[in-house]
This record gives structure tokens, sequence and C-alpha cells, in this order.
């Protein structure tokens, strides 16, 4: 089994209004729930808005500590999950699943190295 990070990817401009957001979040949870079942679960959570985001830059001296996000965009990291899976192509039928669930584009990218290497 390989590790795979699938990352939603959300347009900027705050939190859906909750009568939208209830109903994805239920399917978010239920994706999660299958991922469970299926012993694919590693790891998975929501993000705070881009704007929550600190990112701290290499130099010449001390890091440079600056607020905001790495790369300014219309879309940004809304959550993630880690999932365990054989193969790309099982790891892109978890991304599927997630779309559909949250109504976002997902990336699905594999981790270099062997997922015991991820938790030690």
């Amino acid at each position: 089994m390989r590790h795979y990070l699938l990352s939603i990817q959300q347009p900027d401009g705050g939190p859906l209004q909750p009568e939208l957001l209830e109903p994805i979040m239920r399917e978010v949870a239920a994706f999660n729930e299958e991922l469970k079942a299926a012993g694919a679960w590693v790891f998975a959570g929501g993000l705070h808005d881009a704007g929550a985001a600190v990112v701290v830059r290499p130099g010449g001296g001390e890091p440079l500590v600056t607020d905001g996000p790495y790369v300014e965009g219309k879309e940004h990291v809304g959550g993630l999950s880690i999932v365990k899976a054989p193969d790309l192509e099982s790891a892109l039928a978890w991304g599927r699943k997630l779309a559909r669930a949250t109504t976002l584009p997902i990336e699905v990218r594999e981790f270099q190295g062997e997922p015991r290497d991820h938790l030690e």
C-alpha cells in the first residue's frame, strides 16, 4: 500500500452559508467513514481560510515570518485526506468520491518513500 494526498482545491471567498455547507459536510463525513471501513484512512482535516496562513521563509539570518498565503490565487487548499491505496488508480477512485462529496476539484499526489517512513 502507498500513501496518497487528496487535497481539496477550495475557491477563495470564505465559507459557504450553513444551508449549503451542511449537506456537503454530511457527504464528507460519509466519505471519511467509507475510508475507515475500507482500511484506507490515514488522516483527514479541514484548514482555516488562506488568509489565516503564515509563511516562514529562510534568509541569510533569522527566517522571515509573513502573514498570508505563500501564493495568492483564486483557490487555496481547503482541506486534505491522506489515504492508503495499492496504486494510483485506486487513489484516483477515492479522489473521485471526495470530489463528488465536496463538489470541488481534488488533487491526487503520491508520497515519496515508503509508508512506514511517514508514520515514524
